[in-house]
C-alpha cells in the first residue's frame, strides 16, 4: 500500500481576481501534476481575510495542508505592506498552531499589475511546498 494522496485545501483571495484566477488554475494543474488532490476551495474577499478561512479549514481537519493564494498590488499608501505582512504572519501562526503546512502563495507587496502577472507562479510554488512538506513530515513522523 503506497502513501495516501496529499489532500490540499486552497484559500483564494478574490481581490485582483483576474490574477488570482490564473493563480488558482496553476495551483490546480500543479497539484494534479504532483499527484495531490485539491479537496476544498474557499474564496474570500481579500488577502486580509485569508487567515480566518485558513483557520476554519484547518479546524475541519479534512486536509493535510492549506495553500493561501492572493495578490497584493501596490496602492498610493503603505496599505499593501500592512495587508501582506499581517496575512503572512497569521498564516504562519496557524501552521504552527495546527501542526500542518500552510504555504504562502501571496504575491506582493510593493508590486504593480505587470509584476503581479509575472508572479502568478507563486501559486505553483506554494502547492509544491505544501506537498513536499506533508510528505517529509509524514516520513519524519515514521522515524
Amino acid at each position: 500500500m503506497g502513501m495516501e494522496r496529499v489532500k490540499l485545501g486552497v484559500v483564494v483571495s478574490e481581490f485582483n481576481r483576474d490574477i488570482t484566477y490564473m493563480m488558482e488554475i496553476l495551483a490546480r494543474e500543479h497539484a494534479e501534476f504532483l499527484g495531490a488532490e485539491i479537496s476544498e476551495v474557499l474564496r474570500v474577499p481579500g488577502a486580509f481575510d485569508i487567515p480566518l478561512a485558513v483557520k476554519k479549514m484547518l479546524e475541519r481537519g479534512k486536509v493535510d495542508a492549506v495553500v493561501a493564494i492572493g495578490c497584493v498590488i501596490e496602492g498610493e499608501t503603505e496599505h499593501d505592506e500592512i495587508v501582506a505582512q499581517h496575512a503572512a504572519r497569521k498564516i504562519m501562526d496557524l501552521s504552527i498552531e495546527f501542526g500542518k503546512p500552510v504555504t504562502l502563495g501571496i504575491s506582493g507587496p510593493g508590486m504593480g499589475r505587470v509584476a503581479a502577472q509575472e508572479r502568478v507562479d507563486y501559486a505553483k510554488r506554494a502547492v509544491e511546498a505544501a506537498v513536499k512538506l506533508v510528505k517529509r513530515l509524514r516520513d519524519y513522523e515514521k522515524t
